[in-house]
Order: C-alpha cells, then structure tokens, then sequence
C-alpha cells in the first residue's frame, strides 16, 4: 500500500476491444507477485479468452458479490471484502463500467477511488471509446453509441497511464483466429466496428489523448522543478502579432513551418501594453484571430510593458522552440532614434528559442513620430507665441531689478518660462524658449553685457547646464501631455468598446442596431454596411445590408470613409472624415458588423438544414428498423409458410397449428409495425384524422387489454366510475393507453404488475399507467419520447422504439399531454392528462355507461 495515505492508480489505456489490455494487466500482476508484492484479483473479465484466463493463475481472486436485479443474477466487485482483505495492490477491471442497481457506487470509477483513498493501489483498464470528452465522436466514427463512459479527469488523474497498442491489422488477424469474440460473431464484428478505417480512427484518438496527457505531465514537472529553459519534445511555434497588415503574412509563414514540424502547435500572441495605449487595430486583430484558429492555432493576448520580454516569457512558458517576428516597419531614420527594435532585442535574449524574422512588403515604411501630433493645432499656436513674447518680457522685468538677481536667478526664470510653454505647446515651442532664453542670458545678464562674448567659465557652465535642463524638461512636460490626451482617448475608446462587447453579451445582434451606435459615437450622420457581389476586370457591384442614419451612398467612393469589415464587406461613414485613432476603433465595430452577418447567415442555414437533418435521421433510423425489426416478423411468417407448403414432411395437425400460430402473431406483429410507422410518418405530415367526441375512459379499457394480450389478466384497473368524460378519439386513446401498458407489462417485475389509475384535476382528466420497474433517469426522460429510442434495451424482437413517440403524438393530436413521473418507492408512472367533455344539448348518450358532465351530477343512460 502507498505510504502517502492515498493508494496510486495505473491505467492501460487501448485504443478498441481485444488490444490486449488485460492480459498486459495480469502480466504485470504477475511480475509483482513475483517480487513479492501482496496483489490480489478483485475483478477481472476474462470474456472466455484461454490466454487470458491462464494469466490468472497464481493470482489470489477476492470473490465477487452477488446482486439480483430485474429477476436475474449479476456479479459485481465486492468493495467491502477487497476493503477488509487490504492488499497491496488489487486488479479491477473496467474502469467505465456501471454497477447493477443496488452497489454502493454508481460507477467502478467510485469504487476504484474509495479503494484509493483507504491506500490500496489500483490495476485498471478501459478503452478509448469509454473516455466521456470524446464519447461523441467515436459514436460518428463507428455508428456505436457507448453507453458506459468514464469523466476525463478520472483517467487524467492516473498516476500511470500504458498505452496498450495494436496495428489495425494485427488486431483484425487476432480476431479471425479467434482470440478475441466467438466464432459465431467474428464475420459481424469485421464487417462492422471492427473495421480497419474506424481501428485506424480509434487508434489516432489513443495516441493524440495520451499525447496531451504527457504534455501536461511535462509542463507541471518543469513548473515543480523551475526549469525555463526549453525542451523540444514537440514543436511549438509562436508567431507575434502586432495588428499590422503583415499579420496575416506571418500566420501563413508560421503554419507552415509547424506542420512541416510533424503537426507542431501554433500559437499567436498579441502583446498589449500594460497602460493600455497601443496601437494595434482591433479589426486586424480579430480578423488575424480567425485566420490563426481557421488553421488549427490558438490565439492568446499578454499585457507587458517590455514586449520583447513579455514575448520571450510567453514563449518559454509554453514551451516553445520557434518564434517567428517579422521584420521592422521602421525607416532606418526611425530606428537611429528610437534605438533596437523587437525583432533584434528577441534575438539578443531568445537563448534556446530559434527566431525567424519573416520580410513583407511594410518593411521600412514606418516614419518617425511627430512630436506634436498629440496636441492640437491652436496649442501649438499659443505655444510658439508664448515662446516669441516670455523671453523680451522677462529681460524687461529681469532689467528692472537690475544688480539684485544674480545669473543663477534669472536662468531660474527663463527656466520656469519654458515649463509654462511646454505646457501649452509642446516641445518645439518649449525648445525655441529655452534658444531664445539662452540668447537673453547671455546678451543682458552675463557679463561683459550686450555681448555674445562669455568671459567667466562658470557662466559657461551655468548656461550649457541651462539648455541642457530646459530641453529635458520641456520633453519631459510634453511627452506628459500627449500621455495624458492618450489616456483620455484610449479611457473613451475602451468605453465604447465595452458597450460594444456588453451589447453582445446582452445578445443584441441586430445589425441596424449596431450601425446606429456606430453613427451615434462617432457624430455621422449616416451608416451603411455594403457587400460586395460580384467583380470583374471593370466594375464592382455592391448592395446594402443594413443601414442607420440617412446613408445615400451606392458605392463605398460615395461615403466619406470606409473602413473594411472583411475581403467583401465595407462599413461606409457618411459626415465627416475620420482620423486615424478614429479608424483603429471603427474597425473594431466594423469586424462585428461582419461577425454578426455571418452568424446571421449560418443561422439561416442552419434551419434550412435543420429540416433535412431530422427527416435523414428519420430515414436512417427507418432503414435501421426495416434492416432488422420489420424483417423479423416478415421472415418468420415466411417460414411457416413455406415450411407448410413443403411436401417432403408430413405435418402433425398440432405442428400445422403451431405453425399457422406463428405464421398468424408474425403477420400481426407485421401489422402493428407498419401502422405505427404509418401513424407516426402522419403525425410529423399534420394529415393524421382524429374524431373527437366525449366518452368514458373505461369504454376503451377492453380493447387495451385485449392489445395487450395473456398478461392482461395481471394489470390491475382502477378507474372511478365518477370520472368525468373526455373528449377524444376513442381509437386513438385506445392505442395510446395500450402502447403504454405493453411498456409498463415489459419492465415490470414479477409479482409486480403495473395499475391503470384515473383521477380529475380541474379541466383535466389524468389516466396514470403506473409499473414498478428500473425507472427512466431524469435526464433521459426527453429522450424516450424520440423515435426508434429504447435507451439502450436491446431486446429487438418488441419493436422499433415507437410506442412511446407515437403515445405522446397521439395524445397531444387530441389535445392532451403525455408526461413521465416517479413512481414512489420506485418505478415509472405514465401520465396521459386530458380535457374534460362539456356535454351539449343533443348528445347522445354513451351506451351502457352513465354520462357525466363536467361538472353536473351523474344522469342515468
């Protein structure tokens, strides 16, 4: 046992039935008996194989417990005796499989980890198709649903996984020899699950599960142990992403690079700055988001002020072995002043990482940022103004005081002069100030006066210091200003794009709706979104899809600007031009605009198929049930026959009427199945007839029984004679009522008959067909209403599965409702509620019956 209190679990793993996995399960069994562990058999499922069988040998097996169920014997792992004997190590079996009703635990997984937590190691195996998180998909790869699944996290949890692998054909070959099913069932299983596509299918999932699961196991040993180097046990490409228009070229480049990598990863980064003032284009960005996931990438968005730092820190946490950047959109004027770029810094610092800088037609096109692009034109106005007039004033007023200020003073005042004008102007206004300051110092207050000539070092040095403090800090006080318009405008973009996300959270998807807030937040005056349908060397035609305001434009020429959504869609503003900040957030609407017409158009799609998919599902599920249900009865009437046309015997008269017999309930059989198809195929046309008139429940309850057939003498019926009459159609309660009873008489337990009960409530009359069955779980009770549905009973010789669809269509074309409830203290009760009669004047009434009224006393007939 674990001496760290919980016991450890090992999983074998296959990919289908008959890899081997318990015979791999007892093998390592054996090797620990060997070396002396204490390991016991707590359940193994040998399925009749003798290899496998003889693997038991020397293995102490805990016997199983006994449980009866519906009539029958099952055996099950018995907890409690493995609990008391208290191995080492026990073997159980099947890890997905689901207790008979009655264990302690719903499910082997529940037993498996309570024997865990009492510090016992476990031996399990399960298969691929078992696995609940890709249950769905071995069900369309195979056409089997499994019934039985396990949670991912229980296998996850494992502290040993094996994968128990086998080539398609290795396993197919086992099978023809017999090593894995019966002879009687070999041809079936190799013609149908057993086929090479789909154990080529199911052996790709085994192996891309447990990859993952390595994977992980690999990232958390790294983060235990703080190893940030990289190790490339699989390739992981990072492509950085900055909004431009060269994203969509290095996606491309990056994807290649990893599938030529063996199916490497791709994953995109975006790094935004931590104060929030980028300025990449929202609509790029998602439309490079698309782009990176419509090729099996993922897209993920980092905050960092440093972003070569932020980028490579990415990149080692996820492991990765290549980043691919591309190159500058910088001049080389731009780069002498604003020092090494990402691509150049990334390189210096990628250590491990092999970086690829990717070339694209934006190479050196970017420009140097202009100063005073931030402020507006009036302040650069006043600055340049201030900058002409403080420093003549403050000679003036310097002049005035005459020998009581010293030069440090008056260079204190221009100094205080050019913080005010970087202030209002900026920095070049700020700059001409501290020029012109100098040139006044010099000329009225440094001696020999009215002289550019500087006869003193020190006033040389106080001077040079001079610029030097007023150029620092009027860069200083304007690169402040233009961060604090930033803010404000990145606080006001956010804004808006948070009522922009609140409104699809809030699920408006109305596109005229979202034009109107485009129109409304950026002050047009119309906003119109334009397709493009078609274009040839000459023209273009474009239409509009939805508009707000008073767009007159037909082309997007005509608006004052255009701002693309995708390839075939243009958002057109009309009002005013829009400036580039502007853009950059129209974008963004711009790309919901085109998100919205896409899911507006797979909706649309969507039910238009809708139709078709549910009437192939109904033909799918009809050929199944010809293929086999409606064959049946078929065949087995033709062989009466013709085994009573044949001449060669010499029929006894009781052996011409066991076959007539049969031929006869064969044909009946026959006859119900197509009238129930028949029904059914009517109730979804709309054209089924029902006559309703008011009638008295138990009017009907001969013929019910009388469908049901010899077991009817068991049913119980309980119907007050005070029940008022309904209004139905007397042919179709009937069936109703006899579709449910069969179900009932089908699922209950010997000595246990099911009860027809009735009772009123209100308007309505509730008839309840009550047995004392398994039950239906709650969430399967939507489910056993669908067509050819018998959730998992495999008795194919009582139907297709269409007595209950067919009860509860039936029952609501006479405007009633079919709803299933718990029986107390077990079981299934069927509730058929329906309205009650209003007696007319110049009824008839019911012959041999009383006839109620709703609610008047009862009159004789």
């Amino acid at each position: 046992m674990s001496s760290s209190g919980r016991g450890h679990l090992r999983v074998y793993l296959g990919a289908a039935p008959g890899v081997g996995k318990t015979y791999k399960m007892l093998g390592e069994a054996q090797r620990r008996r060997e070396r002396g562990t204490d390991i016991v058999v707590g359940l193994v499922e040998t399925h009749g194989r003798e290899q496998t069988a003889a693997m038991l040998d020397g293995l102490e097996v805990v016997p199983r417990k006994i449980l009866d169920y519906r009539g029958a014997s099952f055996t099950e792992l018995d907890l409690d005796a493995v609990l008391a004997r208290r191995p080492e190590v026990v073997l159980v079996d099947e890890l997905a499989h689901s207790n008979v009703p009655g264990s302690r635990n719903a499910k082997r997984w529940q037993d498996i980890d309570e024997l865990l937590i009492a510090g016992i190691d476990v031996i399990s195996a399960v298969n691929i198709q078992h696995l609940e998180s890709i249950n769905d998909v071995v069900e369309k790869i195979t056409g089997v649903p499994q019934q039985e699944t396990v949670p991912d996290r229980v296998v996850r949890a494992a502290d040993q996984i094996e994968l128990v692998d086998m080539t398609p054909e290795a396993l197919r070959r086992r099978m023809a020899h017999g090593n894995v099913y019966a002879a009687d069932k070999i041809d079936a299983a190799l013609g149908n699950y057993f086929r090479v596509g789909n154990l080529s299918a199911l052996r790709e999932l085994a192996l891309l599960w447990l990859a993952d699961r390595v994977d992980a196991g690999l990232q958390q040993y790294r983060a235990q142990h703080d190893i940030d180097s990289t190790w490339e046990a699989r390739e992981r490409v990072v492509v950085a992403l900055t909004g431009g228009p060269e994203g969509e070229t290095l996606i491309r480049r990056a994807a290649r690079i990893a599938a030529r990598s063996s199916g490497g990863d791709l994953l995109a980064v975006h790094i935004a700055r931590s104060d929030g003032l980028t300025g990449a284009n929202p609509a790029k960005l998602a439309q490079q988001r698309q782009l990176v996931e419509s090729l099996g990438g993922t897209y993920h968005q980092v905050v960092g002020e440093n972003v070569p730092e932020a980028l490579l820190s990415f990149a080692r946490a996820e492991n990765a072995t290549q980043l691919v950047l591309g190159g500058s959109r910088r001049s080389r004027l731009a780069a002498l002043f604003t020092g090494p770029g990402i691509g150049a810094s990334s390189l210096r610092d990628a250590g491990d990482i092999d970086v690829h800088i990717v070339t694209h037609s934006e190479m050196g096109r970017g420009r140097l940022p202009r100063a005073q692009g931030s402020l507006s034109k009036r302040r650069l106005i006043y600055g340049f103004v201030l900058a002409v007039l403080l420093p003549p004033l403050l000679a003036v007023l310097l002049g005035i005081g005459g020998d009581a200020l010293n030069l440090t003073s008056n260079a204190l005042a221009f100094l205080f002069a050019v913080v005010v004008v970087a202030l209002v102007g900026g920095l070049w206004p700020a700059i001409l100030t501290a020029v012109a300051g100098t040139f006044v110092l010099n000329w009225f207050f440094t001696p020999p006066a009215h002289s550019l000539t500087i006869t003193e070092p020190n006033n040389v040095l106080a001077l040079s210091i001079f610029v030097l403090i007023a150029g620092l800090v009027s860069s200083v006080v304007d690169r402040a200003a233009r961060r604090t318009r930033q803010a404000a405008r990145s606080a006001a973009e956010s804004e808006t794009l948070a009522t922009l996300a609140g409104s699809v959270l809030r699920g408006e998807t109305a596109l005229p709706a979202l034009l109107e807030r485009v129109r409304e937040a950026f002050g047009m005056t119309g906003a119109c979104l334009m397709e493009r349908l078609e274009t040839d060397e000459l023209t273009e035609t474009w239409r509009p899809i939805a508009s707000a305001g008073t767009p007159t434009c037909r082309r997007p020429e005509d608006g004052d600007a255009e701002i693309p959504g995708r390839d075939d869609l243009v958002l057109v503003l009309q009002g005013r031009s829009l400036a580039a900040d502007e853009r950059r957030l129209v974008g963004a609407f711009a790309a919901h605009a085109a998100a919205l017409v896409d899911k507006a158009r797979l909706s649309e799609a969507a039910a238009e198929a809708k139709p078709l998919a549910e009437a192939d599902k109904l033909r799918t599920a009809l050929l199944r049930a010809v293929g086999h249900d409606l064959r049946s009865p078929l065949a087995s009437a033709k062989a009466s026959v013709t085994s009573l046309r044949s001449s060669d015997v010499d029929w006894t008269p009781a052996e011409r009427e066991e076959l007539l017999e049969t031929a006869d309930e064969s044909l009946d059989r026959l006859t119900r199945l197509v009238d129930n198809l028949l029904d059914l195929s009517r109730l979804q046309a709309g054209v089924l007839p029902v006559f309703t008139r008011p009638m008295a429940l138990d009017e009907i309850m001969p013929g019910v029984l009388a469908e049901v057939g010899a077991v009817a003498a068991a049913v119980s019926v309980d119907l007050p004679h005070t029940l008022p009459l309904v209004d139905a159609d007397a042919a179709l309660l009937e069936r109703v009522i006899a579709n449910l009873l069969a179900n009932a008489v089908r699922h209950s337990p010997q000595g246990r008959p099911p009860l027809v009960t009735g009772s009123s409530l209100g308007d309505q009359v509730e008839v309840r067909v009550v047995d004392r069955g398994p039950g239906i779980p709650r969430v399967d009770r939507d489910r056993v209403f669908a067509p050819f549905q018998r959730l998992g009973d495999t008795d194919n010789a009582t139907g297709v599965g269409l007595g209950l669809a067919l009860a509860r269509g039936l029952t609501e074309a006479m405007n009633g409702s079919l709803q299933p409830e718990d029986t107390p203290g077990g079981g299934l009760t069927m509730v058929v509620s329906l309205p009650v009669a209003t007696v007319r004047p110049g009824d008839a009434p019911v012959p041999g019956r009383r006839e109620r009224s709703a609610s008047g006393p009862e009159v004789q007939g």
